[in-house]
């Protein structure tokens, strides 16, 4: 019996013309299905996926943070998601400044791009904020007051409240990059410059990955490393998954006629598959998180001057619902708890070794062979040391009672880092259940002989 015949059979009595009514909408479904091109069909969610994408694969406490995956995903689409998209399109948070030129310290750039997408767009001297060409007024030795009464075997959970006395120039000691140094610095504004699909792949791309893994943060068992080694881990981790994330979120489709889409093979082939990425995806987007929100004070006192008051207004009450969200302290206080790291009598020796692996993940950014994709590795490797330094406020010697000083470029750097992010978890959220749904039911493909 046909489907027709049974359905028919099912309803009973009902007139023939109505069957005419349902013929003309299954061959209307029929015709649209038909023009869709086979590429895309690919990426279209059946309903029997949409029903099975509710059911929650994350559950329960983040590993090592204090939040668990429901409130994260709940805060971040209600209340996070649209106050950092909003954010990192003002003026001050739309232009980064990076050196986007510089030779691999470590083997020759041999990386090719196929596309036009891998360039950078660079902003001319009459775009960027005026106040960004300004030099830095640099801060006197009296204006440095360092906090009393620290023990220096215990992090630190607060910052000194009058926080931000001007933006400085100092570098930031957990990445490699010279910030002080202006001569071959470039504004870039990225929203002319979006985290993509580059075309940026084959062994230049893997060897950095392996650099980063294999010498810098090596994968671990559980139970067989420090909990500061397995933290830089995770971070990595979780950075490499969002980055894969907003690759297979923007993808070309199709290079010849420049269809743009969603690639769910790819998010669940590189993100998906793995659990532990998903999770420390999540883990990363609290550290950070808990990095703005511990320098809250700073944020909210700095100055985010563009030349445009209007727009310079909206910047810092943006900043301030972002870092002191009722919402957030209410579900999620405390992101993260760094006073459970550095604990042990080898602490300063091994901050030194694991600020000297982030150093060198951030010098391999100068050897990654596609221009957008060094911009945004060196802007996210920027922001991840930018957390670390808030969080720990170490400079290699366990100087933990020194007030927490930023660049503007550092600011810039952790709250599109965290953007990044909190976009990278929205669309797992959102996307993620129905794409693993239609991956694992697929049929298993036969490995050519």
């Amino acid at each position: 019996m046909s489907k027709m015949e049974a359905t028919g059979n099912w309803i009973g009595g009902v007139r023939c013309r109505r069957w005419g009514w349902v013929a003309a909408a299954l061959f209307s479904v029929l015709i649209a299905t038909a023009v869709i091109p086979r590429r895309a069909f690919f990426f279209r969610i059946s309903k029997q996926a949409c029903e099975l994408a509710d059911s929650r694969k994350y559950t329960g406490i983040v590993e090592d943070c204090a939040c668990g995956y429901e409130t994260v995903d709940s805060l971040n689409k209600e209340v996070l998601h649209p106050i950092l998209q909003e954010l990192v399109a003002t003026p001050f948070f739309r232009y980064f400044k990076v050196k986007l030129w510089c030779d691999c310290p470590f083997w020759p750039d041999d990386g090719m791009c196929r596309l036009r997408d891998c360039s950078v767009c660079e902003c001319p001297d009459n775009e960027f904020p005026e106040p960004f060409k300004k030099p830095f007024a640099g801060l006197s030795a009296d204006d440095l007051i360092c906090q009393e009464g620290k023990p220096e075997a215990v992090v630190d959970r607060t910052l000194d409240r009058k926080a931000f006395r001007g933006w400085v120039e100092i570098d930031n000691p957990w990445t490699n990059d010279d910030e002080t140094d202006n001569a071959e610095m470039t504004y870039v504004n990225l929203q002319l410059n979006p985290e993509r699909y580059t075309g940026y792949v084959g062994p230049s791309a893997r060897r950095i990955w392996d650099a980063i893994y294999t010498e810098n943060c090596p994968r671990y068992s559980s139970g067989e490393i420090c909990p500061e080694k397995r933290v830089l881990y995770k971070l990595i981790s979780g950075l490499h998954a969002s980055i894969s994330v907003h690759i297979a979120s923007d993808y070309l489709l199709d290079e010849a006629t420049n269809m743009w889409g969603q690639n769910l093979e790819l998010l669940y082939e590189r993100v998906l598959r793995f659990p532990d990425r998903v999770r420390n995806l999540y883990f990363t987007f609290l550290f950070v998180l808990r990095a703005a929100t511990k320098a809250a004070d700073y944020l909210e006192q700095a100055e985010y001057s563009t030349g445009n008051p209007d727009e310079d207004l909206k910047t810092q009450s943006l900043v301030r619902q972002l870092v002191y969200n009722p919402e957030l302290q209410a579900a999620c206080p405390v992101p993260y708890d760094e006073a459970k790291l550095w604990q042990g009598e080898s602490s300063p020796e091994l901050k030194q070794q694991i600020q000297k692996q982030f150093r060198n993940i951030s010098a391999l950014m100068d050897c990654v062979g596609c221009e957008k994709c060094r911009l945004w590795g060196k802007l996210q490797v920027l922001g991840l040391g930018t957390a670390l330094k808030i969080l720990f406020s170490v400079n290699g010697q366990n100087h933990l009672n020194q007030p927490l000083q930023l660049q503007r470029n550092e600011v810039i750097a952790l709250v599109n880092l965290l953007n990044r992010l909190s976009e990278s978890v929205n669309f797992v959220r959102e996307v993620g259940p129905s794409a693993e749904n239609i991956m694992e039911r697929r049929p298993s493909r036969k490995t050519p002989l």
